[in-house]
């Protein structure tokens, strides 16, 4: 059994809630998030077997038409993924952090997957598009070498696609900062 994730990201807010409603009748998959972001868009994230995030992503591609502006479906997700979107984790302060800016909710979560599954690293939080503008970010730590690794594949596999807009690692951060990110 493999655990996925998927995403529908509308235009528009009602759309958006008649959406994610046809989304979770359609298959038996669990409710992740479903809420405004910015400017004036909505999102639904599902998790579920392959399967069933399949055809509620399809359901939600369908009833939303042409008010959809992005989906995804993301398998054998790792489950750092979902705590670090539903802000669950608790992280001690390691050498290094890295921050991944990105322009759309599901450029976010497919880095976050890429950075955890390329390095040591852990989740401290993905953040979607919540008062960002449309922009989403990942926050990561571990020793320097990882992170470096992590945010390094993220570049070279996300880059080239429009969607990364920064990627920064940051040795040693002052504890303050490190605090404020939590």
């Amino acid at each position: 059994m493999s655990t996925a994730i998927g995403s529908v990201e509308l235009n528009s807010i009602a759309s958006g809630i008649v959406t994610g409603d046809q989304m979770l009748k359609t298959a038996s998959v669990d409710l992740v998030m479903a809420q405004p972001t910015c400017p004036g868009k909505y999102v639904i994230l599902v998790a579920g077997e392959t399967a069933d995030v399949s055809t509620s992503v399809r359901a939600g591609i369908e009833t939303g038409a042409d008010k959809v502006v992005d989906s995804m479906i993301l398998s054998n997700i790792d489950p750092q993924v979902i705590s670090a979107i539903t802000r669950t984790t608790e992280i001690d302060q390691s050498e290094a952090v890295g921050i991944i800016e990105t322009f759309s909710l599901c450029a976010s979560i497919q880095a976050a997957d890429c950075a955890v599954k390329t390095a040591n690293v852990e989740l401290i939080e993905v953040r979607l598009g919540r008062g960002l503008g449309g922009k989403s970010y990942v926050i990561l730590t571990g020793t320097v070498a990882d992170v470096k690794s992590a945010c390094d594949a993220v570049t070279a596999n996300f880059g080239r696609e429009g969607m990364l807009l920064n990627v920064e690692v940051v040795s040693s951060l002052h504890p303050d900062m490190f605090r404020a990110l939590l």
